[in-house]
C-alpha cells in the first residue's frame, strides 16, 4: 500500500507541466445522487473538490441473504490534478470550467446507518482512501458530468482496512459565473 500511494503522489507532483489553460473555482449541485460540491483550483491544473451529500452501497445477493441497498450520508474530498487541458485545447475542445480528464487522490467517509434502504453497516462509519481516475465535463448549459473510478483501501470502525473499489458517478449543474484563479 506504501508503494501505490509513494507513486501515486509521485505522479501528482511531477505531474504534466506547461499547460496553458488553468483550472477555475466552482460550486455545483448534483442530482444523481443529491450533494453539494466545491471544487477549488490550488495550480493551474489542480484543485481540490469537497462534496456533502449522499452516497449509494450495494451487496450482491449470496447463498446466505439477499441483495441489499443504502444510501448514506457521506463527504468525500479529491486532490484533482487535470492531464490533458492542453491537448483538449489543441483538438478546439472545451477546457474552461475544469472540462478534463484527471487523476486524483480520494477520500471519503460515510456514516453506517442508511437513510434508504436496508443494507446495515453494523458500523458507525466506513470510508475509502485511493486514486482514480476520472473525467469532468461542463457544457455550455451548465450541465455537470463527472464520473471517476479507482481503488484504495476501505476502512471502518470494526475491521482491519481491506481492498476497495469506487465507481463515482455525479450528473449537476453548475452555478454561477465562471471564476478564474488569480495569478
Amino acid at each position: 500500500m506504501k508503494k501505490l500511494l509513494f507513486s501515486t503522489f509521485t505522479i501528482l507532483l511531477v505531474g504534466w507541466n506547461g499547460q496553458s489553460q488553468k483550472t477555475t473555482n466552482q460550486f455545483s449541485l448534483n442530482f444523481l445522487m443529491p450533494s453539494i460540491e466545491y471544487e477549488t483550483a490550488i495550480s493551474e491544473n489542480s484543485t481540490i473538490d469537497a462534496v456533502l451529500g449522499f452516497g449509494f452501497g450495494y451487496h450482491d445477493a449470496s447463498y446466505l441473504d439477499e441483495a441489499e441497498y443504502g444510501i448514506y450520508p457521506d463527504f468525500q474530498a479529491q486532490y484533482r490534478h487535470y492531464y490533458n487541458l492542453k491537448k483538449r485545447l489543441g483538438k478546439g475542445k472545451k477546457i474552461s470550467e475544469n472540462s478534463g480528464n484527471y487523476i486524483a487522490l480520494s477520500t471519503n467517509v460515510l456514516s453506517g446507518e442508511p437513510i434508504i434502504g436496508d443494507m446495515r453497516l453494523n458500523k458507525d462509519y466506513s470510508g475509502f482512501v485511493g486514486p482514480l481516475w476520472g473525467l469532468q465535463r461542463v457544457y455550455n448549459s451548465n450541465f455537470k458530468l463527472n464520473l471517476n473510478l479507482g481503488f484504495g483501501m476501505g476502512f471502518n470502525d470494526r475491521e482491519d482496512p481491506y481492498f476497495a473499489t469506487h465507481i463515482g458517478l455525479q450528473l449537476g449543474f453548475k452555478l454561477g459565473k465562471e471564476k478564474r484563479q488569480k495569478d
